[in-house]
């Protein structure tokens, strides 16, 4: 195959599986965020508000090929710990009503967890055998709690939980893990959370539906798609299955806590923080699948 065979994602005239994972995934991501597009606009939402969300889209969509293009199996070990590098700066940022989600930039409000975690699920599931990455996803876990941040506790919990029950071995360690996990995840649901949700945020199923039931349907077809596709689409490894299943599992989880408490609604939801977060998870996914895994 030629170089620039490669660079285009083809093999024998068709397109490889990373660049199809890219392709539908992109699909699945762009109904939902149109979707939301849809409901925010009928439902008088600023145009501002919901534009920034198809401009995530690219900008994320552009990155997840760059990133499927260049990475390599080696930076999954690091990967867990720029997550944790990441949500530890959010407590150098201004609490809103006491909770420590978010780092600003500029006149961005980054929600550090939704961008970081698909990457350090997909990691996580790839590099199971390095302790180093289980220290990592720990340490992430107790800053979220700290944070607190129950939804995304309970993503990183649920994935470490998937993780352990299949990659580790030894029965008294996959128990402790998967028991620690979830006593974390227990307590960042314990800790008070007074934000309160916005309705183009966290309520825009909701809306969705109170404007069309039809609408409503669609928005949560929209979801169930996109979620979906990283675990339909990545069969060929059981590593790459994990990986695969881990960031479904994860993106499943972002979709599911909100029926629970104040927390985002991924991509039909205004937020630019978990469109790109769900795009580098695809993208680091995509990199592996493209490449002989060691």
């Amino acid at each position: 195959m030629s170089a620039s065979e490669e660079g285009a994602g083809m093999t024998n005239g068709q397109f490889n599986p990373g660049a199809r994972l890219l392709l539908i995934f992109g699909a699945a991501s762009l109904a939902a965020v149109g979707v939301g597009a849809v409901v925010c606009a009928a439902g008088g939402v600023l145009t501002g508000s919901w534009a920034r969300n198809l401009a995530a889209w690219l900008i994320g969509a552009l990155a997840a090929a760059g990133m499927a293009a260049t990475v390599r199996f080696a930076v999954l070990t690091v990967v867990p710990w720029l997550a944790v590098a990441g949500l530890a700066a959010t407590f150098f940022n201004p609490a809103q009503d006491g909770v420590h989600r978010w780092v600003d930039a500029g006149p961005l409000h980054v929600n550090v967890a939704m961008v970081v975690l698909p990457c350090a699920a997909v990691a996580l599931a790839m590099a199971a055998d390095r302790w180093t990455v289980w220290v990592a996803a720990f340490a992430a876990l107790v800053l979220l709690v700290v944070q607190p941040d129950a939804s995304q506790a309970t993503a990183l919990a649920g994935v470490i939980a998937l993780v352990a029950a299949v990659r580790l071995h030894n029965r008294s360690t996959k128990a402790a893990v998967i028991v620690g996990a979830g006593l974390l995840a227990i307590l960042a649901w314990i800790r008070p959370d007074p934000l309160q949700p916005v309705a183009e945020v966290e309520e825009i199923v909701g809306m969705a539906f109170g404007l069309s039931p039809a609408l409503g349907g669609l928005t949560l077809i929209a979801l169930i798609a996109f979620v979906a596709v990283p675990a339909v689409l990545s069969r060929s490894d059981d590593r790459l299955r994990l990986g695969g299943r881990a960031l479904s599992l994860c993106l499943a989880l972002w979709v599911v806590t909100p029926m629970f408490g104040a927390f985002p609604i991924p991509l039909v939801g205004v937020g630019m923080s978990p469109i790109l977060g769900a795009w580098l998870g695809v993208g680091l996914l995509a990199a592996l699948r493209r490449r002989p895994l060691p």
